[in-house]
């Protein structure tokens, strides 16, 4: 019998979260544990204000933008969530930091 294997999740493409509470998920290796894990970002209930320049510009000194590395946290995806806005379905013509 020939084992299906489980098809790997798109790493490192944020998408729309149906579940959990979290506007949207990506997923990510884990570099400690080589483990696939799921982190869910963004509030539910809010919309980004990605296209108001000075919105960007205090989420980014608030968040502290430039510092966040961490592939596996939250804030390192929602700083750069206007990146990945044409994958979201968010309209928006900027890319990089907020």
């Amino acid at each position: 019998i020939t084992e299906k294997k489980k098809k790997d999740p798109p790493i490192g493409k944020p998408m729309r979260s149906s579940s959990g509470g979290k506007a949207y998920k990506v997923y990510v290796r884990d570099p400690k544990t080589k483990k696939v894990k799921t982190v869910r970002f963004g509030s539910g209930g809010l919309r980004a204000k990605i296209n108001n320049s000075k919105a960007r510009a205090a989420f980014s000194k608030r968040h502290n933008c430039p510092q966040k590395k961490d592939k596996t946290k939250a804030s390192y995806w929602s700083c750069r969530l206007p990146r990945y806005a044409k994958l979201l379905g968010l309209k928006s013509s900027f890319s990089g930091f907020w």
